[in-house]
């Protein structure tokens, strides 16, 4: 019999490609070959396919004097993981006419147990959008990755569980009904109703309202933020506060986040992640584990936090060479990630968030507590973090420990539910204003967008002119003031012109007193 042909699917970064599995069978002494490039798992699948044949009623390679070849083409593409062992099985089968089915519009996904059911795999939802995308009618996976492939519509589902199901509904033995397609807005809704209550509400920290405005500007325009102060005055408080006055993902960010996450196989329960993510990585995190890489690429803490928060704790504490890493992904939203196996792009369009202490005791600039540490040891903690990557961090907040009145009084304010409804008014005035051109919030904007959108009044000009030339800011800081007051002047109501009070109160989080503990840093 001549050879065969069935589609699957490979992932580079985030995108995913066909990939033809051809199967020639030919008379001979048994051999089962696998070629094309494919790694370890690809290779050691060959006695898993064996036995899930088997035990499904087949004629498996080695009870037939065959010789089986499996080419993985284009076979200049490294193939890895289980997700081929469905296909070559399928593929097998037809070379030795065990089955017969038409599957030039189908695309199989899937990893085979020694019994012939189906495993769940990762990175199905990329693999589905890819299959909409080149015009193929159906996929094939199995039944526990349904529900993230059916958030994409067009392309029908087919969830099955055993290989001999399969088999069965390739032949028109049994029918298998397509997966109904999920309504993202209908998905909100059923979220919103259930009422989720976040883990901490903004509401239950008492005092510290100038990191609370902070916190707001900062959701609002999606601008990176630094919480320094003394240890136990609620910076890690504040931050995780954060997570829970971000608006709803759009559904087109919520596929680009869901993606990320199908290809990390870290898609639990629901089909497609709605919420915001908030990533919290220990200091001891290396590297790799934060932008991202490996033999076989794969994104790292700030392509999981896409769309969301990175939320550093104890920031001076991680290696600087970590800290660094984080240059091109705060400045172009993205990273390229290159390896002798090739270079992938990951996105990583993420609000960075970090606390730190303003020495090592913790103290430094306290009125309540004596600081016990050498001038040096200050400076030395103080400059882990250079000077261009606090450039980039837009609001930069002191925050103080707080009175007894305040720690032992009831808690006031509003509450997280609330400020989140002012956070996505102000977002939907920026969604309306860059509508078309792929920006999302006022942070994200460039040189081109803030001449544009970023007009001052005359009292206003002169303020910042006079802040730039007396404190000599770069150019970066110039435009960081500009995007601050911006989103502050949305806020504000004002959709028009940036008025002289936006812009001072954008000033203060950029440029500090001389009192103030980070002043020498900053």
């Amino acid at each position: 019999m001549p050879s065969v042909r069935v589609f699957s699917g490979a992932i580079i970064g985030i995108d995913a490609f066909p990939i033809e599995v051809e199967v020639d069978s030919t008379p001979g002494l048994h051999l089962f070959s696998i070629v094309g490039l494919p790694d370890k798992t690809v290779e050691e699948s060959k006695d898993r396919i064996a036995s899930a044949i088997r035990n499904s009623g087949f004629i498996a390679p080695s009870q037939k004097n065959r010789k089986i070849i499996v080419n993985l083409a284009p076979a200049d593409i490294k193939k890895e993981g289980p997700a081929y062992d469905l296909p070559i099985a399928l593929g097998y089968l037809l070379a030795t006419a065990q089955l017969k089915f038409d599957g030039k519009d189908k695309i199989f996904l899937g990893e085979l147990s020694l019994n012939g059911s189906l495993r769940k795999i990762s990175g199905v939802l990329p693999i589905t959008l890819m299959a909409k995308r080149r015009g193929f009618k159906e996929i094939v996976i199995p039944q526990d990755n349904v529900g993230e492939a059916s958030i994409v519509k067009g392309v029908r589902i087919i969830g099955v569980k055993t290989l001999g199901e399969l088999a069965g509904y390739l032949q028109g033995k049994i029918q298998i009904e397509a997966a109904k397609a999920i309504d993202y807005d209908q998905f909100l809704k059923e979220i919103q109703e259930k009422n989720e209550d976040e883990d901490f509400d903004i509401s239950h920290i008492k005092g510290q309202e100038n990191a609370k405005r902070a916190l707001v500007i900062a959701a609002s325009g999606g601008h990176n933020l630094l919480l320094y102060g003394p240890p136990g005055s609620g910076k890690t408080l504040l931050a995780k506060a954060l997570a829970g006055i971000l608006p709803r993902m759009s559904q087109e960010e919520a596929l680009e986040v869901t993606k990320i996450y199908s290809i990390c196989g870290l898609i639990n329960d629901q089909p497609i992640i709605s919420k915001r993510p908030f990533r919290n990585p220990h200091h001891t995190t290396s590297a790799v584990a934060v932008t991202g890489g490996g033999t076989w690429p794969k994104p790292g803490e700030i392509s999981l936090a896409h769309r969301g928060v990175l939320f550093m704790d104890e920031l001076p504490e991680f290696p600087r060479n970590v800290i660094e890493a984080l240059r091109q992904p705060l400045e172009g939203g993205e990273i390229v990630v290159s390896r002798a196996s090739g270079s992938v792009k990951f996105p990583s369009r993420f609000m960075l968030v970090g606390a730190m202490n303003p020495c090592p005791c913790g103290n430094y600039g306290d009125d309540a507590k004596a600081c016990t540490c050498t001038a040096q040891s200050i400076y030395k903690y103080q400059r882990k973090i250079s000077g261009p990557v606090l450039d980039r961090i837009d609001i930069q907040i002191n925050v103080p420990r707080e009175t007894y009145e305040k720690m032992s009084g009831e808690a006031e304010g509003p509450k997280s539910e609330e400020i989140g409804q002012i956070v996505a008014e102000a977002r939907q005035v920026q969604q309306k204003r860059f509508a078309g051109t792929g920006f999302q919030v006022n942070a994200e904007m460039g040189p081109r967008e803030i001449k544009k959108y970023c007009q001052v009044d005359e009292v206003a000009e002169n303020l910042i002119k006079n802040a730039v030339t007396s404190h000599n800011l770069s150019v970066r800081g110039y435009h960081k003031i500009l995007k601050i007051a911006r989103t502050i002047a949305d806020l504000d109501g004002n959709k028009e012109i940036i008025q002289a009070n936006h812009i001072a109160e954008a000033i203060a989080y950029r440029i500090k007193p001389e009192n103030d503990p980070l002043a020498a840093a900053i």
